[in-house]
């Protein structure tokens, strides 16, 4: 994530607060002189920085503080605080016009920002909560954005209108309306075109839009990855359109991130939703408290719960989560996890939300969804696939030559084979073994609780 190495070295500000019994002012002002040095290496916004610091300072060397029982943790609770206030206290959701009233919102950032599959996943997102919204080209001068939005919304589900790109953008925005109108559509989402930079005729632009149809939202979309130019975008486009919230890109990115923790400071403008991949489902609602839990590697497991909730089928889950606690789990099951899995954004993602994993950060989490990890869950899955369906669901059929077919069929050697059977077979062993773990026949009762 964008924020690994920052936690990586917040992590040992903080251990090395807890490691003292009492605190001296000296001892608070030394651990926040590395905290800045760590919020400005992350790019934060050297203003933000220093008012933060100010901040965290003013109630750090308090007396209930310094004399408390544990005042290293009392510090970690305020820096806590301090980040969640700076990044907007409170989540802040798109707001939506009254009743069956129609929603106009316009997307607008510059060129590369990710603008277009944004614009996407937003409509996406509104579908899941029972809307109908409309995707609209309004980008005439890249055809490739046009049906790059066409294939987008096809994918989503969502209708995409366009007028092709002999149009002005702001006669397209109104016929758009007036589609919207006709067949239904309560949200309009109007992709608009970037620039490589800020220009006069671009603001122009966006400018004509919301004098030819009323925009009730205007989004802005900025690339985490541009740091500090992310800020000073938002800026600009705030000051000459005026903006209601932000959207961040490519925070999955190697990244410093300080963008996120600087925009709201900058601007005044809440940030709304952060890009966390290149699949139209990674669109995560923007929690400043989460944010935070992140950053200080505490973890976020409500938004892995609520990602788990969006893309894994409940009925499957619990009927996977039975199989193994009978130890029956078959090489289906092993697919459909592993399917699963790929959907929460691999096993390092999910680590990466545990709390205390998150907090080995950058270089220390072990990166399980590397080209080399992948190129053996792929050889993995190859031989599961070569073998017969009476064989995955069985794996007690698989015999010497029947194992021999299989490396055949999957390009591998008897070895690979012999191997990832005798894994499978050693993790149902265990899986046997849970019931007594769980109180069950013959187990203590309460020395462990199944997590499904």
């Amino acid at each position: 994530m964008a924020f690994d190495s920052l936690t990586e070295k917040l992590q040992n500000v903080f251990k090395n607060l807890r490691s003292k019994g009492r605190l001296t002012e000296d001892d608070v002002k030394t651990a926040l002189k590395e905290v800045k040095m760590a919020l400005l290496e992350a790019d934060v916004n050297f203003k933000v920085v220093k008012g933060f610091i100010k901040d965290v300072q003013e109630r750090a060397v308090g007396q209930d503080v310094m004399n408390g029982l544990n005042p290293g943790q009392m510090v970690v609770k305020i820096v806590n605080e301090e980040l969640v206030k700076l990044m907007g206290s409170e989540t802040t959701e798109i707001r939506l016009q009254p009743g069956s009233a129609t929603t106009v919102i316009m997307m607008a950032g510059l060129q590369g920002a990710g603008k277009t599959t944004t614009t996407a996943k937003l409509a996406g997102k509104f579908k899941l909560k029972g809307k109908k919204p409309l995707l609209v080209a309004c980008d005439v001068y890249r055809p490739a954005a046009i049906r790059q939005l066409q294939i987008n919304g096809e994918k989503q589900g969502v209708e995409v209108f366009s007028m092709g790109d002999k149009n002005k953008p702001a006669d397209i925005a109104k016929a758009s309306i007036e589609h919207a109108a006709k067949n239904g559509n309560n949200i309009v989402i109007l992709d608009t075109a970037g620039r490589l930079h800020i220009d006069e005729e671009m603001m122009e632009e966006l400018q004509q839009i919301k004098e030819a149809v009323t925009v009730h939202q205007t989004i802005l979309v900025v690339d985490a990855m541009t740091g500090q130019d992310a800020v000073n975008v938002a800026g600009s486009f705030n000051e000459k359109i005026g903006i209601d919230g932000v959207i961040i890109t490519k925070l999955d990115g190697d990244t410093r991130g300080g963008a996120a923790l600087s925009i709201r400071a900058v601007t005044g403008r809440p940030i709304l939703y952060v890009g966390m991949g290149e699949k139209l489902s990674d669109l995560e609602q923007f929690y400043p408290d989460r944010m935070a839990s992140r950053i200080l590697g505490m973890g976020d497991v409500l938004t892995l719960i609520e990602k788990a909730g969006e893309e894994i089928d409940e009925d499957k889950a619990k009927k996977m989560a039975s199989k193994m606690k009978k130890a029956q789990f078959d090489f289906d099951d092993y697919l459909e996890s592993m399917a699963q899995m790929r959907k929460l954004g691999g096993l390092s993602g999910i680590m990466s939300m545990m709390p205390g994993l998150g907090a080995m950060g950058a270089g220390k989490l072990p990166d399980l969804d590397s080209e080399e990890n992948e190129k053996k869950m792929a050889r993995m899955e190859a031989m599961i696939y070569s073998m017969t369906p009476e064989e995955r669901s069985n794996p007690d059929l698989l015999n010497p030559s029947r194992k021999h077919r299989i490396a055949r069929g999957a390009g591998v050697d008897i070895s690979e084979v012999n191997r990832m059977v005798k894994q499978f077979n050693e993790s149902r062993k265990m899986m046997k073994k849970l019931p007594g773990l769980m109180g069950g026949k013959g187990g203590r009762k309460g020395r462990f609780k199944f997590p499904f």
